[in-house]
């Protein structure tokens, strides 16, 4: 059984699809033992707390640099045996030390087909907007693991969602969600957890 820690930082919906996905057993060899916000106040501590599973608070805004909030973070994982951390909505760019103690076993989900629309400041709606303004037919969601590049790290599965010509960023982000990013980050977790995944370079091999 491996164990998950999940980082958040805002509502939760991605948490919410994993969450679901473990209770109705589609993810079979894993548990979520420990859910950390950026941010207090956020809906996705409450989505915890309805599951009981347990959470808290590290504000990124208490540390004064980045590998301090690295060293808060990674003593918190250490101390609930996290095997496999998932990155859901969480806003803050983990440092190099972190990382490194968890290679390829970092997982973010990207409300894109990277490597279009993404990389640094490119989050939220910014990635939709821009994916309008480019005229894209077609956009999507990637769920890759973590390296020290953003959004930078090998590719484990991306889905395909239409963009219509009337669409707005918002209304193009629920799309992606409900099509895309709810889909195929549980998808990937239970891969994981199944040791399905194999990583060779850039390239990742999935096996039946």
């Amino acid at each position: 059984m491996l164990n998950i820690g999940v980082l958040v930082s805002g509502g939760g919906t991605n948490l919410q699809a994993i969450i679901d996905a473990i209770e109705k057993g589609e993810i079979k060899n894993g548990r979520i033992v420990t859910i950390v916000s950026s941010r207090a106040g956020v809906y996705a501590l409450e989505r915890a707390k309805k599951h009981n599973i347990p959470c808290t608070v590290i504000p990124r805004k208490e540390y004064a640099t980045r590998e301090e909030y690295d060293e808060a973070l990674l003593g918190h994982m250490k101390k609930h045996d996290v095997h496999l951390v998932v990155l859901a909505g969480f806003l803050s760019i983990l440092g190099p030390k972190f990382i490194q103690n968890y290679p390829n076993k970092i997982i973010n989900v990207h409300p894109s087909l990277i490597p279009s629309f993404c990389g640094d400041g490119c989050y939220g709606l910014k990635v939709h907007q821009k994916a309008l303004e480019y005229g894209v037919k077609v956009t999507g969601a990637t769920v890759h693991f973590v390296n020290e590049i953003t959004d930078g790290g090998p590719i484990i599965l991306q889905k395909a969602v239409e963009v219509f010509p009337d669409d707005t960023p918002e209304i193009l982000q629920k799309r992606v969600m409900e099509e895309a990013e709810w889909k195929i980050l549980p998808k990937a977790v239970n891969l994981i957890c199944e040791g399905k995944v194999r990583v060779e370079g850039r390239k990742v091999f999935i096996d039946d």
